[in-house]
């Protein structure tokens, strides 16, 4: 009977822990995608501003209450605006943020093919 009890409260402390590091990945991965607003190209998982550690603590309340990661990503967006995210989603707000790496590609390689026709001829 006691190795019973014991084997019970092993396995309750490998669930907590197990479900704890699995609510820690996936805050460390929302933060990871998030931009801080005060530094200069840092995520908010790797800055230690003021903005930074209050957004952690955000997603970590907001994880615990049960919020998906999409309804976290949505409360951000409304509340700081697309530019919190580094992966914004395709709207008429954002189509050109996601076509201007396309049209920068598609005019540099037209540039670069009328350069090489320039030199053959």
């Amino acid at each position: 009977m006691k190795l019973k009890k014991y084997f019970y409260i092993i396995f309750f402390i490998f669930f907590l822990n197990f479900s704890f590091a699995e609510e820690s990945k996936l805050q460390n991965e929302i933060t990871k995608n998030l931009r801080c607003l005060i530094c200069q190209g840092q995520s908010v998982y790797d800055s230690d501003s003021e903005f930074a550690i209050s957004i952690k603590n955000l997603v970590a309340e907001k994880l615990e209450d049960g919020n998906s990661e999409k309804e976290i990503y949505d409360y951000l967006r409304v509340r700081y605006g697309d530019w919190i995210l580094y992966d914004p989603e395709f709207s008429k707000n954002t189509y050109f943020l996601w076509l201007l790496p396309l049209l920068l590609f598609v005019f540099g390689g037209a540039i670069i093919f009328k350069l090489f026709n320039l030199r053959k001829n």
